[in-house]
C-alpha cells in the first residue's frame, strides 16, 4: 500500500536530482573551484547524460513533449540573461575606452573562424559551400555562458589580468548576436532566388532591422530603465528585494521585445545591461549581491543538464541524409575548430589589439573560445528558417523537404562540437593550473596541487593585476531617500 503512493515520474525525478546536484555543489563550491579548478558547465553536462535516456533514463525531455521550439526558448531566456548580465558587470563606460579590442575581436578574428570553420566542415562532411556557412556560424560566437562560468568568481580567475577578463567577456556577449549576419549570409545563399535578393534581405533586415535597430533599442532600454531606477530607489518608492529582482526582470524585458520585434535578440539584451549600467551606478548598488554567482547555478547549471539529457547520440553515426557524418569525422572537426579557429588569427592580430600584451596572453585568448549555450540557439534558429522561413521551428526536424540534407546535418554537428567544448573550455582551467603548478621547482610549489594563487607567467599586470578601469566609482546618482 506504501508503494502506490510514490509517485516516481520523470518531472519529480527531476526536481529531485536537479535539486540534489545544485544544493551539492553549492555546499562544495569555493572548493570545487578553488581547489579542483572545475565550474558548473562539464559537471552539469555530465549528470545530465548520466541520468538522461541513453545511461539510467530518469529523465527525458523528448518524451515531455519538450520539442525543439521549448529547447530555443530555455535558450533564448539563459543567452539573453547572460549577455545582460555581462553588460552591467563590465567596468563603466567600458566600449568608449576598448572599442578598437573589442571590435578586433568582433571583426577579423570572427570573419577568420567563421570561414576556416566552414571550410573543415565542406572538407570533412562534403556538403555544400552555403549548408558549411550555416554550420559553422552556429560555432562563430564565443558562448557567454561558459565564459562567465570560467572567467567570473574563481582563484584562477584572479590570476588572469582584469583587461583581458573585460574583454572577453564583452566578446563573448556581443557576438552571439553579431553571429546572426554570419548565419543569414548562409541561409540568403542557399535559399534566396538570386544573389541581388539575397543581399538586399541580408542588409535590409539583418544588418540594419535586426541588429543595428536592435543593439539602439536595446540600449534606449537600458538608459530609460536607469533613470527610472535611480528616480524610484532615491524617493524610496522600491524596496531592496524588489531592486535586485528588477536586474533579472530587465533582462527578461529586453529579451521579450527583441523576440517579439523580430530583432536580434541578443544584441537587444546586451544593449540593454550595457546601458543601464553604463554609469556604474546599479554596479555600486549591487556590488556585495552576487547577481551573476545566482544566476550561473540556478539558470545555467539547469540550462547544461537539460543539454546532457538531449544529446542525439544516434545521430552522431551516418544516415541518409547525412552520409559522411561519423563519430571520427566529427572527432577531427573538433579538434581542427579547437586549433584554427581562433589561435592562428588571435596570434597574427596580437599588435592590432591594444588589450593583448604579450603573445602568452594572445595564445590564451585564442585558445578561450567556447562554444555553447549560444550555438545550440543559432542551430534551431537555421533550421527554423530553412524549415518554415519564420523564427519558429517544427515541433523536430522534417524527414522530408527542400533542405532536408542542411537541416539532417546541422543538429548532429552542432551538439558534437558543443559537447567537445563543455569538456575542453571547462577542464582548461584545471590542466593550466597543473601544468602552472608543475612547471615550478619542487621548493616554489604550493602544498596543494594548482594551489598557486600568483598572476600566471608572461601576462603583464599593470597597477596591480591589470585593474586600471574606473570600474564601478564615480558618479553614485541619488541616495535612498527616507
Amino acid at each position: 500500500m506504501a508503494w502506490s503512493v510514490i509517485e516516481a515520474t520523470p518531472p519529480h525525478l527531476t526536481y529531485l536530482v536537479l535539486s540534489a546536484f545544485l544544493i551539492l555543489y553549492a555546499l562544495f563550491s569555493t572548493f570545487i573551484r578553488n581547489r579542483l579548478h572545475l565550474s558548473e558547465p562539464p559537471l552539469a553536462t555530465a549528470l545530465g547524460i548520466v541520468i538522461g535516456p541513453d545511461v539510467l533514463d530518469f529523465i527525458d525531455p523528448r518524451a515531455w513533449g519538450l520539442e525543439d521550439s521549448i529547447t530555443q526558448e530555455l535558450a533564448r531566456v539563459v543567452v539573453g540573461v547572460q549577455v545582460f548580465s555581462v553588460g552591467v558587470e563590465l567596468p563603466k563606460a567600458y566600449f568608449k575606452r576598448h572599442w578598437k579590442s573589442v571590435g578586433m575581436m568582433l571583426g577579423p578574428v570572427m570573419v577568420f573562424g567563421w570561414l576556416i570553420v566552414a571550410l573543415f566542415v565542406y572538407l570533412l562532411l562534403v556538403t555544400d559551400i552555403p549548408t558549411a556557412l550555416i554550420v559553422s556560424a552556429c560555432l562563430t560566437p564565443t558562448d557567454p555562458v561558459l565564459a562567465a562560468s570560467v572567467l567570473s568568481n574563481s582563484q584562477f580567475s584572479s590570476r588572469v589580468p582584469g583587461r583581458l577578463k573585460n574583454m572577453l567577456s564583452a566578446e563573448s556577449a556581443c557576438n552571439d548576436g553579431v553571429s546572426f549576419p554570419f548565419l543569414y549570409a548562409g541561409i540568403y545563399a542557399l535559399t534566396s532566388a538570386s544573389a541581388g535578393e539575397g543581399i538586399k534581405e541580408w542588409v535590409l533586415e539583418t544588418i540594419l532591422y535586426q541588429c543595428v535597430l536592435g543593439l539602439v533599442v536595446g540600449a534606449i532600454i537600458g538608459l530609460v530603465a536607469n533613470r527610472v531606477l535611480r528616480f524610484s530607489y532615491g524617493n524610496g518608492y522600491i524596496g531592496d528585494p524588489s531592486f535586485l529582482v528588477f536586474y533579472i526582470l530587465l533582462a527578461i524585458f529586453s529579451v521579450g521585445i527583441g523576440s517579439t520585434l523580430g530583432l536580434d535578440d541578443f544584441l537587444v539584451a546586451f544593449g540593454a545591461g550595457t546601458g543601464f549600467a553604463w554609469d556604474g551606478w546599479f554596479a555600486k548598488q549591487t556590488e556585495d549581491a552576487h547577481l551573476p554567482i545566482i544566476i550561473d547555478l540556478l539558470l545555467n547549471s539547469s540550462m547544461f543538464v537539460y543539454f546532457g539529457a538531449t544529446i542525439p547520440w544516434s545521430q552522431f553515426n551516418p544516415s541518409e541524409f547525412t552520409p559522411h557524418v561519423t563519430p571520427g569525422r566529427l572527432t577531427i572537426l573538433l579538434l581542427l575548430i579547437l586549433l584554427f579557429r581562433r589561435l592562428p588569427i588571435v596570434l597574427a592580430m596580437k599588435r592590432f589589439i591594444p588589450d593583448i600584451k604579450t603573445y602568452r596572453e594572445a595564445l590564451f585568448c585564442g585558445h578561450f573560445g567556447p562554444m555553447g549555450v549560444g550555438a545550440l540557439f543559432l542551430a534551431i534558429e537555421a533550421r527554423a528558417q530553412l524549415e518554415t522561413g519564420t523564427a519558429q521551428p517544427l515541433p523536430s526536424p522534417p524527414k522530408r523537404g527542400p533542405h532536408e540534407s542542411t537541416i539532417a546535418v546541422i543538429r548532429p554537428v552542432i551538439f558534437f562540437i558543443v559537447l567537445g567544448s563543455i569538456m575542453v573550455h571547462g577542464l582548461s582551467v584545471a590542466a593550466i593550473s597543473v601544468g602552472s603548478h608543475y612547471s615550478k621547482g619542487v621548493d616554489e610549489r604550493t602544498p596543494l596541487i594548482g594551489g598557486e594563487t600568483e598572476a600566471l607567467t608572461g601576462m603583464v599586470y599593470e597597477g596591480g593585476g591589470g585593474e586600471s578601469e574606473p570600474s564601478i566609482s564615480g558618479d553614485e546618482g541619488p541616495g535612498r531617500n527616507g
